[in-house]
């Protein structure tokens, strides 16, 4: 049975790996296959093959629910049921709507929006919306998150912004959005937002600041209701029954051991109802179903079989749960606890018990946090040792029992005063914590150093005294192995995939520099969330040059978030706004490459005075032009000598008024990367443009389809783009 379990198990979770999915023809003569292999000694693999034409066939339903392309960019009218809890930001409300019709086109079931300074909205008011629809899409850097595979994995067929709305119908079910209403109403200590996330789910109130205070002390599950709140409460009512039994104060003619389990189950439906039963809370009520009838009639299974059984039934009923992080970490922790805690001979105290399960978690959950690319928090142990328990006995039965008597004056406006009390102690201790050491963006391993550290987590988290822990801990040492250094007179370069904006990495042997520094505009600002974290994961320790091309702020917005989370050691601008001003004619050297700057002080606009980078490395050349247009191209031209390139990075983006006949003949580029957000308001690349290029015979390359690209300049090579590998969402 457990064979036969982790066959169906491996089977469901391969298609996290899948480049393509197979056709329907295959798909069914794999299932018949399989089916025919159950009652053989290939049945391990006939389970392996059912498992895997079930998970393909419902990420193909999916698939087959997204937008038409044909509709991509399109503004249509709709009308729709607004579902779950609307998100309330700086800019607007972000929300989801349900049953989407159009009389012009057939919709995804599901739509996720964006209404900039929107009304307020409810959950289960139907909406008249005009939209601009566009298909599931978001940036794509070198070890970043795949925003593609998350809206994929929560079954969201389209995303748009609204342009224009009217209410048809008031809310016909709306009780979560009343109590969230209440609560951030209500006086918690100015912790509002984050007992509304506790209690419902809706962690859309919480700051940037919170978020960054949570990630850096690995402690963001608090805040969000996940197993370890399902369980929580299930725990408190199966140890109240226990407890009452072991005193003589439960009823006899009720099994206290039955009671307690089937209390338990209720109480955490009741709160997986509080919380809407997303994806997460419906994985943990499974977990623990499983779990409670595996402790009333089948614990001499073992520990493994009830998770190993859970992690099924949760991969049948949403075999795309094995594309989100969470599913993985979740499991992961429970199966690191099992392994740690199962088999031990004698019985450790609860106060070493608790304080072990912290280090065996966070070594556990060591490799697939490097495998899925998330940060590691250094202080996660220390910091959930102090915060579990306390959110856990001081905040969260007052924030629930708060929640439940809103209804009774004073006395539910306490408890939730007295919640939030406890809350702004936790979050000032875990800034504290935080501020003494962040969160670590390793830098991602080689293959063979990855399977090192697993083999090294796996042996440190044996029983004590045995002698193979320490050379486990020996092998941990691999998360520093050395990565494949730069050849001396190269230069790797990644334009990142950063939208409407700029931003080029460029690093050789032993230096590393960026020209521009992404967008930010208002909350929005994409040095903090996708350049820097970009930078630490691609190695970059320093920054020997942060060139800001000119002030406008598509360019210069992230560069505030650069210098606060990286040291610079040199910063120059195109214009005179704060960094030293560019220089034409100045020249330097590193590791074998050639850098050049050129500037036009005279350019009449902020865009003609974009500061110019050549780059040069074994004969083969690069030119970042910013935001250049057709003054500065010809200036450009009249003080080069040899104006001939091999990749350039695109003027403006692709404008109309940049990548002018002349300058295109004079460099005679062998490609061009162009650095754009899908959909932008402003027509780049135009069509001209485009056109002038193809004339050329250039290579075009675009963040916008590509993803981030990259190029290893002097190896006479190609550009890739991120989105070249291959998976089945893309």
């Amino acid at each position: 049975m457990r064979k036969g379990m982790l066959a169906l198990v491996l089977g469901l979770l391969c298609l996290r790996l899948l480049p393509a999915l197979p056709s329907v023809g295959w798909l069914v003569a794999l299932a018949l296959l399989g089916l025919a292999a159950l009652g053989t000694r290939l049945r391990l693999l006939g389970w392996f093959m059912l498992g895997a034409c079930w998970a393909c066939w419902s990420a193909q339903l999916a698939l087959d629910d997204r937008l038409d392309t044909a509709l991509d960019g399109r503004t249509l009218w709709l009308e729709g049921q607004v579902v779950g809890l609307p998100t309330r930001g700086e800019r607007g409300v972000r929300f989801e709507l349900a049953q989407p019709q159009s009389r012009r086109a057939e919709l995804p079931q599901r739509l996720q929006l964006s209404w900039f300074e929107g009304p307020e909205l409810r959950a289960g008011e139907r909406w008249r919306l005009a939209v601009s629809l566009r298909r599931p899409s978001g940036l794509l850097n070198p070890h970043g998150p795949d925003r593609e595979a998350a809206l994929l994995a929560r079954r969201i067929g389209a995303t748009g912004t609204v342009k224009h709305g009217e209410r048809l119908g008031e809310a016909a079910i709306s009780w979560r959005d009343g109590i969230r209403q209440r609560l951030l109403a209500s006086d918690a200590y100015g912790r509002e937002a984050v007992i509304a996330a506790l209690v419902l789910g809706d962690g859309g109130g919480l700051s940037r600041q919170d978020w960054t205070t949570l990630q850096a002390t690995g402690t963001v599950h608090l805040m969000v209701i996940s197993g370890q709140h399902i369980g929580l409460l299930a725990g408190l009512v199966y140890a109240l029954v226990a407890g009452l039994a072991r005193r003589g104060l439960w009823p006899r003619q009720l099994p206290w051991l039955y009671s307690a389990c089937v209390l338990a189950m209720a109480a955490a439906l009741t709160y997986g109802w509080l919380a809407g039963f997303g994806v997460p809370v419906q994985r943990a009520c499974l977990m623990l179903a499983v779990v409670l009838v595996w402790r009333l009639r089948f614990r001499h299974m073992g520990a493994a079989t009830p998770l190993l059984l859970a992690l099924s039934a949760v991969l049948l009923v949403e075999p795309l749960a094995s594309l989100l992080p969470g599913l993985w970490l979740s499991f992961g922790a429970v199966a690191v606890l099992v392994l740690c805690f199962t088999a031990r001979l004698g019985a450790w105290r609860p106060w070493q018990a608790w304080t072990r399960a912290q280090w065996v978690i966070a070594i556990g959950l060591l490799p697939l946090l490097l495998a899925l690319g998330l940060p590691v928090s250094l202080s996660a142990p220390l910091a959930n040792l102090l915060a579990v328990p306390w959110l856990s006995l001081a905040v969260l039965p007052f924030a629930l029992l708060g929640t439940a008597l809103l209804g009774v004056p004073v006395l539910g406006e306490t408890l939730l005063w007295l919640a939030g009390v406890s809350l702004h102690g936790l979050f000032a201790v875990l800034a504290w914590v935080a501020a003494l050491q962040p969160a670590w963006l390793p830098e991602p391993l080689p293959v063979w150093a990855w399977l090192l550290v697993c083999v090294g987590a796996l042996l440190l988290l044996l029983p004590a005294g045995l002698p193979l822990r320490l050379p486990g801990a020996l092998l941990l040492l691999a998360l520093w192995a050395p990565r494949e250094p730069i050849p001396h007179g190269q230069v790797q370069v990644w334009q990142l995939d950063v939208g409407q904006g700029l931003a080029v990495l460029l690093r050789t042997r032993h230096h590393s520099l960026l020209y521009d520094a992404g967008p930010a505009q208002g909350a929005s600002d994409l040095g903090q969330s996708v350049v820097l974290p970009t930078l630490r994961k691609l190695g970059v320790q320093q920054l020997d040059l942060l060139l800001i091309s000119h002030a406008h702020a598509d360019h210069a917005g992230g560069a505030g978030a650069v210098r606060s989370g990286l040291p610079v050691l040199r910063e120059l601008g195109g214009e005179d706004t704060g960094p030293a001003l560019c220089a034409s004619g100045e020249r330097w050297q590193w590791d074998g490459v050639d850098f050049e700057l050129w500037h036009w002080p005279g350019g009449p606009s902020s865009n003609e005075r974009s500061c110019v980078l050549w780059v040069q490395a074994n004969g083969e050349r690069l030119l970042l032009a910013g935001d250049m247009e057709a003054g500065a191209e010809r200036a450009w031209l009249a003080s080069t000598e040899d104006p001939r390139i091999d990749w350039l990075q695109s003027p403006h983006h692709g404008s109309r008024t940049s990548s002018g006949e002349a300058f295109i003949k004079a460099l005679a580029p062998r490609g061009v990367l162009i650095s754009r957000g899908r959909h932008n308001g402003f027509g780049h690349p135009h069509p001209q443009v485009l056109e002038r290029y193809r004339r050329h015979a250039l290579q075009v390359h675009d963040t916008a389809l590509e993803g981030a690209l990259g190029l290893r300049l002097g190896s006479h090579g190609g550009v890739e783009g991120e989105r070249a590998g291959r998976r089945f969402w893309r």
